[in-house]
């Protein structure tokens, strides 16, 4: 290991003379910073007489294929995600899989010793684990390419085809939770899509079974935000896509981003889900957007304080989609929701959670509250139940800052 990034292509040089190797491939990293890196790697290689060569593999359309009619790129997914669709039909290729590699020689171990005897890095100092921790997050999330298969196909089996109607709801099992192998890459978008597309009874990706329609669909955005990355790489330098909206005069107060951060801003469905995300290092997607919403909408706060909140906290931190859907919260990225659109999470909470499962799992104070007073206790004859067991009154009302919201997103 390296103690610095800048640090890493020197290494790697290191690396390939004592393997004697002078050709290294590598799927492409669409970040401003990774690029530079991967752009420093050439250059170094040429100057030795190596070859160093980044593919594209991460994507399953490449950046830069998909244009509009006046050859721009596109801002908003719904066109863009038919261009797509129009791309993988006629470039079939674009599905193609892979065979697995065969196995290494029987001298390879011998040749490179170190490298087979080489251990996992233990974590950076900052990102250390708790022997609970790693336990819990070994059995929620088994690593690698097996696991991910395994995962996939037992999806496609049991929930692919419901997925359009259960989705939305944090409370039922209804997703294929694949978003942290496609975050480390120990599946692919292409193999989701194919895999997905072959249990289907056609092979349009716009016909047939309507769950795999809509799974393919969001695993589509995670192109459609790395198209938007390549070609607004300002969206990696902490800027927003919409200029407009760079001056927004937003809150940093700590001891309401503290609340939002532990969960005990007084909205359960909020409360439910940032518990969660802590707990396990996962949270449905539903709920990020409740989430995101209640910290940009409700309580005015940076977004990129939220951004950066979940890239610390979640097994599937990926720049790109999380930049996006925080940019899709906000009303400052591209394809938002108006900024005039403000989730009311009461009422998210009362229609993906009608009966109140997901926050009683999450919030043991509300586990005991009865009926519809799950979703606002305080304000539904709960309060000096809920108060004994330490849950906190709301912090906000939302009738209220939902106008201070207004005001300064008009100003």
């Amino acid at each position: 290991t390296v103690d610095k990034r800048r640090q890493i292509p020197d290494r790697i040089v290191e690396l390939m003379g004592e393997w004697g190797a002078t050709h290294l491939f590598a799927n492409m990293e669409y970040e401003v910073d990774e690029l530079r890196r991967e752009a420093k790697l050439v250059r170094t290689f040429a100057d030795k007489g190596m070859s160093f060569e980044a593919v594209h593999d991460t994507c399953v359309v490449p950046p830069g294929q998909l244009q509009t009619g006046t050859g721009k790129q596109y801002a908003v997914y719904t066109p863009w995600y038919r261009s797509w669709m129009r791309h993988v039909h006629e470039n079939p290729d674009r599905l193609e899989l892979f065979d697995h590699p065969n196995k290494n020689p029987s001298s390879a171990k011998e040749r490179f010793g170190n490298l087979f005897a080489s251990e996992i890095p233990e974590e950076v100092p900052n990102k250390t684990l708790g022997a609970e921790e790693k336990k819990r997050f070994r059995a929620l999330f088994p690593a690698g390419e097996h696991a991910a298969r395994e995962r996939l196909d037992k999806f496609c089996d049991s929930s692919i085809s419901s997925y359009a109607d259960r989705r939305n709801i944090p409370g039922d099992n209804g997703t294929s939770s694949l978003s942290m192998h496609l975050a480390s890459g120990t599946i692919s978008s292409r193999t989701c899509v194919r895999t997905a597309r072959d249990r289907n009874k056609t092979k349009k990706l716009d016909g047939g079974n309507g769950g795999i329609q809509t799974w393919i669909s969001e695993v589509a955005w995670r192109d459609f935000y790395k198209h938007v990355l390549v070609h607004w790489p300002y969206v990696c330098m902490n800027k927003p896509f919409k200029p407009e909206y760079a001056n927004i005069e937003w809150s940093y107060e700590k001891d309401d981003f503290k609340a939002w951060c532990e969960g005990k801003t007084g909205f359960p469905i909020v409360d439910a889900a940032m518990r969660q995300m802590i707990h396990v290092g996962w949270m449905h997607n539903r709920c990020r957007m409740i989430v995101a919403s209640f910290l940009c909408k409700d309580l005015l706060i940076d977004w990129r304080m939220g951004e950066r909140f979940f890239m610390e906290h979640l097994v599937d931190g990926d720049f790109a989609s999380n930049n996006g859907g925080w940019g899709f919260s906000a009303s400052v990225g591209v394809d938002p929701q108006p900024y005039f659109r403000i989730f009311n999470p009461l009422l998210q909470s009362e229609k993906f959670d009608p009966d109140g499962e997901y926050i009683r799992k999450w919030v043991p104070e509300l586990a005991g509250v009865k009926g519809k007073a799950i979703h606002d206790p305080y304000g539904r004859g709960a309060g000096p139940q809920v108060k004994k067991k330490g849950y906190p009154e709301p912090i906000v009302a939302h009738k209220d800052v939902r106008e201070r919201a207004l005001t300064e997103y008009k100003r």
